[in-house]
């Protein structure tokens, strides 16, 4: 695709407005300062003094500090940049997109609502508010003329675009899956493994490092077991996961995901059906692995990955030759994108939406799984479960995803729509979080998904809510 070609139909500059200046607000903030076809003057964040603060820290000068809508309308006007504390003083501004980057439900769902009711295009980069809500508010933004669109820059709007690419393709599509966001290295010398900065001692792991002949699922196994002392399963590899689900039809094998330690020659092979000799009892599956790698070797980056079947032999051996990774038997390969750029290539997305009127999503994304929420030890009536860090983990919560289906009190809930909520009743170790085990009733959240829920679920008998009602 010649991208200058796709964008030609762009009369001026793209306005963006940034809401969430942290690490991937941040990168596209800095980015857009040399994207010729887009201009990303308008910054909110919790306070205007870090909104203030991020503008000025890509080289921006005479940030103006607004605290009310006529003062970023005076700004405006003088082409000064902006920072907010709130986006209900800029949101009246005539900017095209606003890129939601925030990472909070709550908040996030907000900010979309509001841009879409303006009349704004909705870059989501906010995948706790897509995994709850996402299907639903692209509809509200199709109603008003406009798209929600998941962002490139993310492992979702990147895998969605190699799964459709493969199906343009004539592919048959045996796994989707993406990298870990960190690689678990192996050190031969000191016989450890270190990931996200933590070293663990793994005696004998050496004995397990190469796959040989062995059976897949013994030494996936093994590995893990090794591994014991780190993280194996992160909240937001599954979130993302719900979010693709929502534009391709692929399910996960199982609701926690196999999640195995593998080397890159290895994905085709573990990510392949059991009958070829894999972990998966079917094709068109999603997961995630580990990248295990040695101090040195390169990374997979956090990118994403489709496993393909083999179908023509001559022709998958002339491309074994090219360096191409196939499976142990020859049967399946894989095709990967071994980066994701965060907000460095987030700009085509923006102006897929603004220039184009599209999404890098489907056209009319569906709620095929919710991410739910499963409790790891006892919880007591009365915990807050508190959503912390860059991952927004909850204490003793891990986190499955199960087909949707609309929310109902004794139903497992989605699990960005508990986090940070208080339990009024406990919850047993080994069960999901059900929407009534929480005081939600005053969330935005869940207003919009209960509109969602009655858009795509009508037989259920809820009354249809017009999702065209911002």
């Amino acid at each position: 695709m010649n991208y200058h070609d796709h964008f030609a139909g762009a009369a001026k500059p793209v306005e963006v407005c940034i809401v969430g200046t942290g690490g991937f607000g941040r990168s596209f903030l800095a980015q857009s300062l040399h994207v010729p076809l887009m201009e990303t003057r308008i910054a909110v964040d919790i306070d205007v003094d870090t909104a203030a603060a991020a503008l000025r820290s890509v080289g921006l000068d005479d940030v103006a500090e607004c605290c009310n809508r006529d003062e970023a309308s005076a700004a405006w006007n003088s082409g000064r940049p902006i920072a907010a504390g709130d986006l209900q003083h800029v949101v009246h501004l005539p900017f095209d997109v606003l890129v939601e980057a925030t990472g909070h439900p709550e908040a996030g769902a907000g900010h979309a609502q509001l841009a879409i009711a303006a009349g704004k295009h909705v870059a989501l980069v906010s995948k706790e508010v897509d995994s709850v809500v996402g299907p639903g508010l692209a509809k509200m933004a199709a109603g008003n003329g406009r798209v929600v669109t998941p962002v490139d820059g993310d492992q979702p709007s990147l895998l969605i675009g190699l799964v459709t690419w493969a199906e343009i393709l004539g592919f048959e599509i045996i796994c989707a899956g993406k990298s870990s966001e960190y690689d678990f290295v192996f050190d031969p010398a000191t016989e450890t493994l270190t990931s996200n900065g933590i070293s663990v001692p793994a005696p004998g792991f050496a004995g397990h490092f190469e796959l040989g002949g062995r059976d897949v699922a013994e030494l996936v196994a093994a590995r893990s077991a090794a591994a014991s002392k780190l993280p194996q399963r992160a909240v937001p590899d599954l979130c993302e996961l719900a979010v693709v689900s929502h534009s391709v039809n692929v399910s996960p094998d199982r609701p926690e995901l196999h999640c195995p330690i593998a080397r890159i020659s290895e994905v085709p092979t573990f990510f392949s059906t059991r009958t070829d000799g894999g972990l998966l009892n079917g094709e068109r599956r999603m997961d995630v692995f580990h990248c295990l790698r040695l101090p040195g070797e390169v990374s997979f980056a956090g990118g994403v990955f489709i496993v393909v079947r083999c179908e023509d032999e001559v022709s998958w051996e002339l491309l074994a030759g090219k360096g191409h990774v196939i499976s142990r038997n020859g049967t399946t390969a894989m095709i990967y994108l071994p980066r994701h750029l965060l907000g460095l290539e987030a700009a085509t997305s923006v102006l897929e939406a603004a220039v184009n009127g599209r999404s890098s999503g489907a056209r009319e994304p569906q709620p095929r799984f919710d991410l739910i929420a499963i409790a790891d030890a006892d919880l007591d009536a009365g915990t807050i479960l508190t959503a912390v860090g860059h991952h927004h983990a909850i204490k003793d919560i891990s986190s499955a995803l199960v087909p949707a289906r609309p929310l109902e009190s004794e139903q497992p809930a989605p699990f960005y729509l508990v986090a940070n909520r208080r339990l009024v009743r406990p919850v047993k170790a080994g069960s999901a979080v059900r929407l009534g085990d929480v005081t939600a009733e005053d969330s935005r959240l869940l207003e919009l998904r209960r509109r969602q829920d009655a858009h795509f679920f009508p037989s259920t008998g809820q009354a249809r809510v017009s999702l065209r009602a911002v």
